[in-house]
């Protein structure tokens, strides 16, 4: 399972590292970004809430 985020969507609001840190973090350019490999066994609830919870519906995790 990976996490991307499409930072041409992202407004920046912190909701996704906020919600799952071991994936999610904010960027120098302060969009959020995932972490580059697979979303570690015990992250995978956590980084699918932030999915389901991003306002703007930037971040995809299959």
């Amino acid at each position: 399972m990976k996490a991307v985020v499409d930072k041409d969507v992202c407004i920046s609001c912190g909701l996704c590292p906020s919600t799952c840190p071991e994936v999610f973090e904010m960027d120098d350019d302060g969009k959020a970004v995932a972490i580059s490999g697979e979303v570690p066994e015990e992250s995978k609830d956590s980084a699918k809430e932030a999915e389901e919870n991003c306002p703007v519906s930037a971040i995809t995790v299959e």
